[in-house]
């Protein structure tokens, strides 16, 4: 069995692409607790190089690889014992920060996993399916992988490794406009038409309609979706939309082949 002492070095990993309105911000937050910073940049355009070197971070530059394996990429450049994988547009709250510190000196043992809390377009979002939002996201380097072809990677580490909870939050600034989300939701459909594509999976009659409204019913209304006002609204309504793309999608290209 691995033993782990204290004082173990962490190493934040960070993926960018054109992160300037966010990385700042992160990356302030973490010199408070970690050891080390890198980040995989998949050759941004706008001032992420700048930023990165302004705070002499460990800055690599790659071909996108698709999200698990530009994280596997990155994380196979670290040199540390334990590996924080955080977003550029994620922030740990100050509870977060003293936890980790703590962690770091009492000794790391498994892997850990951080309540993430949504910003959306300047509110906090408490229900939607939005929160409480657990995210595995600090885990030893040995024996530890990311899976997922196109999206929504997940971690793969043995189950020798228990699961703890760290305090604080995640802060999570998703989306600056309504414009943004609708974009990133698109995009996001895309790639899942893409697996779908790849797993043969076929569609039923009526799906894109039925889907998309029992996503709305099932955010804004079984998730509570309601309570967040407004914004709440917004998140189903986009949400439905890009169901309901999707499965258009998925349906026209399967009748082309």
């Amino acid at each position: 069995m691995l033993q782990f002492y204290k004082m173990v070095k962490v190493t934040a990993a960070i993926i960018t692409l054109n992160e300037e309105k966010n990385l700042e911000r992160c990356l302030k937050a973490l010199k408070q607790c970690v050891d080390e910073i890198v980040v995989l940049d998949s050759f941004s355009t706008d001032k992420t190089a700048e930023i990165c070197a302004a705070y002499k971070v460990t800055f690599i530059q790659k071909d996108w690889l698709g999200y698990a394996q530009s994280k596997n990429e990155l994380n196979k450049s670290i040199n540390s014992s334990y590996i924080l994988s955080i977003d550029a547009d994620e922030v740990p709250d100050q509870e977060l920060i003293d936890d980790l510190n703590r962690i770091k000196a009492e000794g790391l043992d498994g892997i850990y996993q951080v309540n993430r809390k949504t910003n959306y377009c300047g509110k906090w979002i408490y229900h939607c399916g939005w929160y409480p939002e657990f995210k595995l996201r600090l885990f030893p380097k040995k024996g530890v992988k990311w899976e997922g072809d196109f999206v929504h990677e997940t971690l793969s580490f043995p189950k020798s490794l228990a699961v703890n909870k760290l305090n604080g939050h995640l802060e999570h600034f998703s989306y600056h406009n309504e414009s943004e989300h609708r974009i990133k939701a698109f995009q996001y459909a895309d790639l899942s038409v893409q697996k779908y594509l790849k797993e043969k999976k076929k569609t039923y009659f009526l799906q894109p309609v039925l889907s998309a409204l029992a996503k709305f019913l099932s955010i804004y209304v079984f998730k509570r979706g309601f309570l967040d006002g407004r914004s709440g609204w917004v998140i189903a309504k986009i949400s439905a939309s890009a169901n309901h793309y999707k499965y258009r999608k998925l349906k026209d290209l399967n009748k082309r082949h």
